[in-house]
């Protein structure tokens, strides 16, 4: 057996379901209608990003909810300029989210920045020039 290549949806756990909907409803993204007061849905292009209670998602996974500390995750969203970094970093900032690390040329031959949520979540908004995007906007890794 082995899996598809494929994530259905991303669950980011947050302090405040009602206060993150709104931050992710002023970056344009509609609330599904599958939602309710304790979840939020919103459809991506191929995946799902899922807004849950913080607690209650450690309690689901039955792991314990300690806040403190880099979670090691990043999310990323890729674009195909320079200039798109800044303008969406500018953008997302007006949003609510907070910048973390300016737009600058990285080691790798990039150019990102990163901001954060209102709950911490990090998001890298970056130009890779050597992750072309397909014409729906999606990376398109080398084989």
């Amino acid at each position: 057996m082995s899996l598809e290549r494929r994530i259905s949806l991303i669950t980011l756990g947050v302090a405040d379901v009602a206060r993150s909907s709104d931050f992710y409803a002023r970056l344009g993204w509609t609330k599904s209608s599958a939602s309710n007061d304790d979840i939020t849905f919103i459809q991506l292009k191929g995946t799902a990003l899922g807004l849950f209670s913080r607690a209650s998602l450690a309690e689901d996974a039955k792991v314990e909810n300690t806040p403190s500390g880099f979670s090691g995750v990043t999310l990323a969203y890729n674009v195909s300029s320079e200039i798109g970094v800044d303008a969406v970093v500018k953008f997302v900032i007006s949003c609510g989210a907070t910048l973390v690390k300016a737009p600058e040329k990285v080691s790798w031959g990039g150019y990102s920045g990163y901001v954060a949520d209102p709950d911490g979540h990090l998001w890298e908004i970056a130009f890779n020039p050597f992750f072309p995007q397909d014409e729906h906007g999606h990376v398109v890794l080398p084989d």
